[in-house]
């Protein structure tokens, strides 16, 4: 039975980041909103409160029975979980005499196993507006601040299992001992083995699903990227050539990309179908320019052709899908949990006399976890850490009207800057790269000859998760390498562009 860590969440901003050191500490631990009930059974060996944005002194603010579950497991509160610790055991939470926001310093007060390794003045971050004024009788005080008494708290009755609190953020990148803090917690208080590995994980996993499946099988669409690749592998590992992947030509893929991923399907004993739909892509497309609406007809157009690929597979009973985590998480708020994940991970319009039901192998991994687990898989590494390509494909870097020559030009272009890239070891340092297929024609020279052709646009952004992006610093060098081999080798372009605008205020894609 795989160790849990339960953490509990009151609408903090960070409580992925906790997540995210619990699992790099190799212990498992799922997120669940603070009033959605659970079970403490053998496989629960901690329990971590969250931060939030409320006080605990509002007029109902989020609250759980802390001293029923630190009867049976040892809990940590953050922030918000600290004072609400405080106040529900008799302790006084208040105003502080100043907002505490930013950069602290730990005074460490008494010695303890939740603290080994942790130094005298380490830095903290703080982010909160309470204070806890006074502590409950049996805690004492572990660490100071300059500016707050209680910064870190135990419970001394021997009563019940241990209990800890620290008002300040230990997930946060600022705090710089704040994940040997969350080990600490995790191996010392709460016992864990640290046995939580990709490796354990793909076999536990398969094992799972082996039972979950049965002698079914499963269909799949799959897109060439990371999840879904990874979620196929893992279904296939389990039940072979029972699962019917298939995977479309939209006519808006990478060159040369559809045959590239179907040799690398094989390569990987995945059951797939290649389907070549562009006829039917570029039909629907014919004459559309307007963004949103090229989004639409590419969507319902790829449902379209599942629905027609999925029918054909009488026997499937399931539907597999490459769901990860951060989807789930997203989808389910404190206020209340979200019925459905975020549409577009969701294979939707599929007829309900289907009646397929779901299987997500990933459905509790972050996208670095991901990526492990398709190492230990053997799966490509380029495949694994390939940049991030847009649903629509080229449908949203060609701006205007596609037609198959714009995109075969845009898709040639895309293929010198790509290999540019990684021939220069710059591929690896960006986020983000592509081209862009801009609606002008400018005046160009080539020998003796005047050229009145398209223009190409480079993107490339530095980012941690694409919610902003700042633009890539190219060597100069470079973009005039790129620059003459796209023009030499691309016939149709006599002009390339960088664009030197981040997100916010621009989007990473044009369209």
């Amino acid at each position: 039975m795989t160790e849990k860590i339960l953490i509990l969440d009151f609408g903090s901003q960070y409580t992925q980041l906790i997540a995210r050191a619990v699992r790099e500490a190799n212990v498992y631990c799922e997120i669940i909103p603070f009033h959605k009930p659970f079970e403490i059974d053998d496989s629960l060996k901690g329990i971590i409160l969250s931060g939030s944005p409320c006080s605990v002194n509002d007029e109902g603010a989020p609250d759980v029975d802390i001293q029923a579950m630190v009867a049976k497991v040892p809990v940590l509160g953050v922030c918000y979980g600290a004072q609400l610790t405080a106040k529900r055991f008799g302790g006084n939470v208040g105003k502080s005499n100043k907002r505490e926001y930013g950069r602290a310093h730990l005074h460490l007060e008494k010695a303890d196993p939740f603290f080994d390794g942790v130094a005298e003045g380490s830095q903290v971050w703080m982010s909160h507006s309470d204070s806890i004024k006074e502590l409950p009788a049996g805690f004492e005080i572990l660490a100071t601040t300059q500016s707050i008494p209680v910064a870190a708290f135990k419970k001394t009755t021997t009563d019940s299992k241990p209990l800890y609190g620290l008002q300040f953020h230990p997930e946060v990148y600022h705090s710089t001992d704040g994940k040997k803090l969350i080990q600490n917690f995790l191996v010392e208080v709460c016992g864990c083995h640290q046995d939580w590995t990709p490796a354990s994980f793909v076999h536990e996993t398969v094992e799972r699903l082996k039972k979950e499946i049965g002698d079914a099988h499963v269909i799949m669409a799959l897109s060439g990227g990371v999840d879904s690749t990874v979620a196929a592998t893992l279904v296939s590992k389990a039940i072979g050539n029972r699962l019917h992947g298939i995977f479309v030509d939209n006519g808006l893929l990478r060159k040369n990309e559809f045959e590239d991923v179907l040799k690398i399907y094989s390569q990987l004993d995945l059951n797939v179908k290649g389907v070549d739909a562009k006829a039917r892509f570029y039909k629907g497309l014919e004459g559309v320019t307007d963004p949103e609406a090229k989004r639409k007809v590419i969507g319902k157009t790829f449902i379209d052709v599942f629905h027609d690929e999925a029918l054909l597979v009488k026997e499937a009973s399931f539907l597999g899908q490459g769901t990860i985590y951060p989807d789930v998480i997203e989808s389910t708020s404190v206020n209340g949990p979200s019925v459905t994940i975020k549409s577009h991970h969701n294979v939707g319009g599929l007829p309900k006399e289907m009646n397929l039901k779901l299987v997500e192998p990933l459905r509790y991994l972050f996208k670095d976890e991901v990526r492990r687990v398709g190492l230990e898989l053997g799966i490509p590494h380029d495949m694994l850490f390939r940049h991030p390509f847009p649903g629509p494909g080229l449908g949203i870097r060609i701006l205007g009207d596609i037609t198959p020559e714009k995109v075969e030009l845009l898709q040639n272009a895309d293929y010198h800057y790509t290999k540019a890239l990684k021939d220069h070891q710059l591929y690896d340092k960006v986020w983000q790269a592509g081209t862009i297929l801009l609606p002008i024609k400018s005046v160009g020279v080539m020998g003796d000859e005047r050229t009145y052709e398209s223009t190409i646009a480079l993107r490339a952004v530095t980012s941690v998760d694409g919610m902003t992006a700042d633009w890539a610093h190219l060597p100069y060098d470079f973009l005039a390498f790129v620059s003459n081999e796209i023009i030499n080798n691309v016939k149709g372009i006599n002009r390339v562009v960088y664009d030197i605008s981040s997100k916010p205020p621009a989007t990473i894609e044009w369209e």
